[in-house]
């Protein structure tokens, strides 16, 4: 499977899983966990959650499902802005902790620009990491602007990933946000890669689809990994679904095809405001 680098030089699977409302019903708990196991054995060992998503259970679900598997796993998880001041945020770190019954967090990120100082979330993060409790830290859904802003405070050049909404339907942030990421050897991780379900299927995609013998919404997801700096995170709450977008990390899309996507799909000619789920 492709993989992304993280500025710490640390290496993850470009295709990881999403765990946003995993762990809600009681009747989907266990091919919930055994769609998670799954993907392990796949090779999609990133697994992205939230203190958020359901109020902690997804983080308890995910315990379950690596139980004796820690090692093999990247684990992502995600403070709330109203936890993420210098003394709020590690005590949200430690709750996260013992839900995922583990002793670190892979890359832990702020899940929204909040009102809380960044200086003081930055601060947070960077004792967070001096004591072992994460191992790199990040931001969700920041802009260009904030991105630019937070590179100057102290803390700012750790900084390895920004998580934000990206797919074929929202591809504004191709205008600023990315090219700047890219320069700044910072990741990308891309949510809802299937625009929840929103994605509207134009001929082109079908086309695409079509030829490789596949759905359109794989060829959806191979899309978002067409980026070096791109990790994708779709949701799958059933093992069919990982084991489509396991493929669909796989294929590899000519550049015609591309063409004919971005025909199909274009980035927006004007600058707007970030797009968010």
């Amino acid at each position: 499977m492709k993989t992304v680098q993280l500025p710490s030089g640390e290496i993850v699977p470009a295709l990881g899983q999403g765990a946003w409302n995993i762990g809600d019903q009681r009747g989907t708990r266990a091919e919930e966990i055994a769609t998670l196991r799954l993907g392990l054995d796949l090779g999609a060992t990133l697994i992205d959650t939230a203190e958020m998503y359901g109020d902690g259970r997804s983080e308890e679900l995910i315990s379950e499902a690596i139980a004796g598997r820690r090692d093999e796993v990247f684990l992502v998880s995600k403070v709330y802005p109203h936890n993420a001041s210098a003394r709020g945020m590690p005590a949200a770190c430690e709750r996260s902790l013992k839900r995922l019954k583990t002793d670190r967090i892979d890359l832990y990120l702020l899940h929204w620009p909040g009102h809380h100082p960044l200086e003081d979330t930055l601060r947070a993060f960077v004792e967070l990491r001096r004591r072992e409790r994460i191992v790199d830290y990040g931001v969700s859904n920041f802009d260009i602007d904030e991105m630019r802003h937070a590179a100057t405070l102290p803390g700012g050049d750790g900084i390895a990933s920004n998580q934000i909404l990206y797919n074929l339907q929202r591809r504004g942030v191709e205008r600023k946000l990315l090219p700047w990421c890219a320069a700044e050897g910072i990741s990308i991780m891309a949510y809802s890669p299937l625009d929840q379900g929103r994605l509207v299927v134009k001929p082109a995609l079908r086309d695409v689809a079509v030829g490789h013998g596949v759905t359109p919404y794989q060829v959806a997801i191979a899309w978002t990994l067409r980026r070096e700096e791109v990790v994708s995170i779709p949701k799958a709450s059933r093992r069919e679904h990982v084991r489509d977008n396991i493929a669909a990390a796989r294929l590899l899309l000519g550049e015609e095809e591309l063409a004919e996507l971005d025909r199909a799909y274009p980035v927006p000619k004007r600058d707007g405001p970030l797009e968010t789920a």
